[in-house]
Formats: structure tokens, sequence, C-alpha cells
């Protein structure tokens, strides 16, 4: 069986305090793209996994759509499969490409193997995975709170316009990102301001992880300097990094950001 995991961007993203499991409390609203993965699940005499498209480091024990057979086998009595993932969505990027493929693949065994686990079993299991892998069960847009694994749905269609997405030639680690930020409380939630007409998000929304990453990745700083001379309405990056995105009433032209960055149109 086969399927296609996507992308998501995050509108905003405050750290409000850091918790005593070492784990950060913030606050973001997740929104799927079309950027997508392809992902591929078979039966097999043993386990094993494979990939293209974009090298994927790491022991393959370590890799999410691994983690979430072995989650699932404990509980099922389910055979080996084969998995394949066709990399395409960047990583170390803040799209959520490797939780969207861990969420996407727990769907797809239930599919291949008849589970038929509820939303709520689908998003428990995944929760374990990774803080954002539960948002890719029902892969809608919502208000993400606590570590980014509880949602509230909010209404939030951006159809109209154009998001274009700028991956620089730059890493940005979970680790580094957020050695950089000081948690501190919100006086205005994003869940209210989503709700703002976009024009007005540049002025109220903001992602804490820039402050500190504009510092160490120049380059990021200047796509999204970038972004808005080409006309973007809002720009930002996208979670921890490093992928920056605009959003547009038009297709704008970046062709003088091509070759040394990776444009995605109209994602």
């Amino acid at each position: 069986m086969l399927n296609f995991p996507n992308a998501k961007i995050n509108i905003g993203l405050n750290i409000t305090e850091r918790r005593a499991d070492g784990y950060h409390n913030l606050e973001t609203v997740f929104y799927p793209v079309k950027i997508k993965d392809a992902l591929e699940v078979i039966t097999a005499p043993q386990l094993s996994f494979s990939s293209s498209g974009i090298p994927i480091p790491g022991r393959m024990e370590d890799n999410l759509c691994v983690k979430g057979y072995e989650l699932l086998r404990h509980d099922y009595d389910i055979p080996p499969v084969a998995i394949h993932l066709h990399k395409h969505i960047p990583i170390g990027a803040g799209l959520g490409g490797g939780s969207a493929d861990a969420a996407f693949f727990i769907k797809l065994v239930s599919d291949l193997f008849g589970l038929k686990l509820s939303v709520e079993q689908m998003e428990n299991y995944a929760r374990q995975l990774g803080a954002d892998c539960a948002f890719f069960i029902q892969n809608k847009p919502v208000f993400a709170h606590g570590k980014g694994d509880e949602f509230k749905p909010v209404t939030l269609d951006l159809s109209v316009y154009k998001i274009v997405l700028v991956m620089p030639p730059a890493h940005v680690s979970t680790g580094e990102a957020y050695r950089g930020v000081r948690p501190k409380p919100v006086n205005q939630s994003l869940q209210e301001l989503v709700t703002l007409p976009l024009t007005e998000w540049k002025h109220h929304i903001k992602n804490d992880f820039e402050e500190s990453v504009f510092k160490n990745h120049p380059d990021i700083r200047g796509v999204k300097a970038a972004l808005y001379d080409a006309g973007a309405l809002y720009a930002s990056m996208s979670g921890s990094g490093a992928s920056v995105f605009g959003i547009f009433n038009e297709l704008p032209n970046l062709s003088h950001l091509e070759g040394e960055n990776e444009v995605f149109y109209d994602v």
C-alpha cells in the first residue's frame, strides 16, 4: 500500500515555559501544505526499511516509521513489513517531514491489516513518536499547545493565497534552536491572533526561534527579507527552521533565490 505524507508549516510559535520533564510548553498553529513524501509498506519475510530521494541520516532502528511498527507490533499480531520511503520533504527544515511519515505509516498499517484504529488510538500512538506527530493523523489546521501535541481546531483557510517556501542550504537542529530561546508567557494567544486579517499578521504573529537562528544563520534571515521584498503579506521561518515561507496574493518571481536555495511554489 502507498500513501503520501505531507509537510506542515507553523504560523507563529511562542515558547511559553520550560517544563519539569525537560520539554517546553509552546503554542503554534499547524497548517498542512502540499510538499509530500511517498511511503510504501508491503508484507515481507522480515522487517526492512529503505529510502530514496533526499538521503535520510541515522540507523534503521531510529527511523520513526520503524519505531511506529514496533509500537503497533507490541499490541497487534501483524507480520513483518518492508518499508520504502521516497524523501522529498526537506530535512531539518521545520516542516515536520519525519513526523508526517510516522503518522501516515500508522494510518497505512491500520488500513493494510484491517486494524480499524480510531483517530484517538492513532493519535495516541503518534504522540509516543514525537510532539507534532499526532497532528498528521487528522491533518487539519489546529492550534497546538502543551508540548505541541494538544490540539484545538482553528478556522483557517489560506487556499485563496499562494504559499511559497524557500529552503536555504542550512540545517538547524532542534537542539540548536531551543538553546537560543528564552521562554516567556504571551500577552495574547495565537488562537486569537490568527483570526486577525492576514495583512496584520506581520505586526502581531512571530516565531520565537527566529531571533537566535537568524543570528547564527544570516542566510535564513536574508530569505525572509527577500520574501517581504517580493511582496509577501506574511513571511516566517517554519517551526525551528531552516525553511521560510511567504504568503502572497499572487505567485512571485523568486528566480533570484533559485539555485543556491530550493524554492517550492504554490505549496
